[in-house]
C-alpha cells in the first residue's frame, strides 16, 4: 500500500470485538500490517475507534493523549470484579434509599481534577505484565492513583429497580481516565457499590460518531476517513515552510521557532504535510517527520 493510501480511519466499534480484534480486521481489508489504534475500548464498549492505516500509525501516540467523550450505564447497589457487567458479582447492597439529591452530590464530587485508581483489570502494566493478567490469574493487583481530569460528568436519566438504581450518563475527560473507575467511585462515595452495565465512546479528541463508519461499511467499500494530510491539518494548526525549511524539517533539523504553542503541522508550498513540529526556546523540534527526505518524490 503506497503512502496515498495512509491515513486515519473513524470507526464505530461494535460490541464483542476487542480493540485488536479491529486492528486484524482492518489489516485484511486494507492488505497491510501497518495498522493501529488510538486509545482501547474494551469489547464491552462500543463508539469511537481511531485506526491508523500506513504512515499514519506515526500520529497514533498524539491521539491517545487527547480528550474523550463517553456516554454510559451506572448500575448502583452492586460491586463487580471487574468494575464492569462482565464481572462476577462480588456484593450487593440495595440502593432504593439513594436520593436523587444524594446522587448529584456524589457525582460533582467526581467532576473537575482527581485522583483515581484505575480499575484492577486495566491494561497498566505491573512489573512488565498486564494488569488484567495479572487479576484473572488470581494474582492482586495494586495499582496506584493518577491525576486525571473530568471537564463534565452529568446524569441524563435515574431509572429505579427493586434493590439498585441505573444512571444514564455523560462524561468528558482527559486521557487516562477510566469510565469503569468512576462507576466504582460514585458507587462508593455512595456506599452501596456501583459498576458499569454499558459504555459507549462518543468522541475521541476531534474525531466524534458523526464521522464515524461502521466495520461492515468499510469492508463493503474500503476506504479512509481523513488522508494523513486531512488528519494533521485538522488535529494541529498550520505553519507553511519555505522551499528550504521545508528541506531542513523533511531532514529532522531544527527551523527558527515561530511563535505558535504545542505540536503544529509543517506544510511545503504546495500544502503537503513535511513534519509535525513543537517549539523549545527558540528553535523547533521534530515531534514526527511525515514526509522524510528518505521518500521518494511523487509517491507521497
Amino acid at each position: 500500500m503506497s503512502e496515498s493510501g495512509a491515513g486515519l480511519l473513524v470507526l464505530d466499534k461494535p460490541a464483542g470485538m476487542t480493540s485488536h480484534d479491529v486492528v486484524g480486521r482492518c489489516r485484511r481489508i486494507f492488505a497491510t500490517r501497518r495498522v493501529g489504534h488510538a486509545g482501547t475500548l474494551d469489547p464491552m464498549a462500543t463508539g469511537v475507534l481511531v485506526i491508523g492505516i500506513e504512515r499514519a500509525t506515526k500520529i497514533l501516540g498524539l491521539l491517545t493523549a487527547t480528550s474523550k467523550a463517553y456516554t454510559a450505564t451506572i448500575r448502583l447497589g452492586q460491586t463487580t470484579s471487574t468494575d464492569d457487567a462482565e464481572g462476577e458479582v462480588l456484593e450487593s447492597i440495595s440502593a432504593a434509599h439513594v436520593t436523587d439529591a444524594a446522587i448529584e452530590a456524589a457525582v460533582s464530587e467526581l467532576r473537575g481534577d482527581i485522583s483515581q485508581v484505575p480499575s484492577a483489570v486495566s491494561a497498566i502494566k505491573v512489573g512488565g505484565r498486564r494488569a488484567y493478567q495479572l487479576a484473572r490469574a488470581g494474582e492482586a493487583v495494586e495499582l496506584q492513583a493518577r491525576p486525571v481530569r473530568i471537564d463534565r460528568f452529568v446524569v441524563l436519566e435515574v431509572r429505579r429497580a427493586s434493590s439498585w438504581v441505573d444512571l444514564d450518563v455523560e462524561v468528558d475527560c482527559s486521557s487516562g481516565t477510566y469510565i469503569r473507575a468512576l462507576a466504582r467511585d460514585l458507587g462508593a462515595f455512595l456506599g452501596v457499590g456501583g459498576h458499569l452495565t454499558s459504555l459507549r465512546r462518543t468522541r475521541v479528541g476531534r474525531f466524534d460518531l458523526a464521522q464515524a463508519l461502521t466495520l461492515d461499511e468499510v469492508a463493503e467499500h474500503p476506504r479512509l476517513s481523513l488522508s494523513l494530510d486531512e488528519a494533521c491539518l485538522l488535529m494541529f494548526p498550520r505553519r507553511a515552510l519555505t522551499v528550504p525549511e521545508a528541506e531542513a524539517a523533511a531532514n529532522g533539523r531544527a527551523l527558527p521557532a515561530a511563535g505558535i504553542d504545542g505540536t503544529y503541522a509543517a506544510t511545503a508550498d504546495d500544502g503537503r504535510v513535511i513534519a509535525l513540529l513543537r517549539e523549545q526556546g527558540s528553535r523547533t523540534r521534530s515531534v514526527v517527520v511525515i514526509r522524510p527526505a528518505t521518500m521518494q518524490s511523487g509517491t507521497d
